[in-house]
């Protein structure tokens, strides 16, 4: 007489094999997996990831500032003035707030319109300094992809100083305003302004 086979019991509830994965926030509030690039030249070195402190692993490595997200990299650039020098957790904050205030006056992603403003505010040409038997020739060349990045973060954190400095603004309130008037290509915000004077420069030189 042969034993019959037992039934193999039920897999308990919740445990199947294809469970939902949950991405992560940045902030545990923004998506970061839904960004839209619309200059594929600087899409590369726009990274965007919800982790805002990667504890410096970039820094001894060449080019490895374009692997971490733009947010962290804006953190950074704010820390080089000289109110938050250091102040990574007091400039985190700042960032955070800001991306808060741009949601609430745009309803739209704080980090979509970080990318746009990056994107808006690189620019495409500026001019270098060429000596021709000692004397100093203007000369325009295009800007790297990875330069333009650079040079958009510049001036995103200038307009955030210049605009808080010594007002009754806030650092948040002025970085939020300098977001939002690069995501639109205002010409009045600080970085258009500069990238436009630059391009304008490399224009007369050419």
């Amino acid at each position: 007489m042969s034993e019959e086979e037992a039934p193999e019991p039920d897999a308990p509830a919740g445990t199947d094999d294809e469970e939902e994965s949950v991405d992560a926030l940045l902030f545990t509030k923004w998506e970061v997996s839904d960004i839209v690039y619309s200059d594929p030249s600087t899409e590369r070195y726009i990274t965007v990831t919800p982790i805002a402190h990667t504890m410096g692993r970039h820094a001894n490595k060449q080019f490895k500032k374009s692997e971490i997200s733009v947010v962290e990299r804006l953190i950074n650039r704010l820390m080089q003035t000289e109110d938050n020098t250091g102040s990574k957790q007091k400039t985190t904050g700042i960032v955070r707030d800001a991306l808060e205030i741009v949601n609430e006056r745009t309803d739209e992603n704080p980090v979509q319109v970080l990318v746009e403003a990056v994107e808006n505010s690189g620019p495409r040409e500026e001019t270098v300094r060429l000596k021709y038997g000692g004397i100093s020739v203007p000369k325009a060349v295009d800007v790297a992809p990875q330069r333009r990045v650079d040079q958009a973060l510049k001036f995103i954190a200038q307009g955030t100083q210049s605009g808080s400095y010594k007002t009754k603004t806030s650092a948040a309130e002025a970085l939020a305003r300098t977001l939002i008037g690069a995501a639109d290509y205002d010409v009045q915000a600080y970085p258009i302004n500069q990238k436009e004077e630059k391009e304008r420069v490399a224009a007369a030189a050419r």
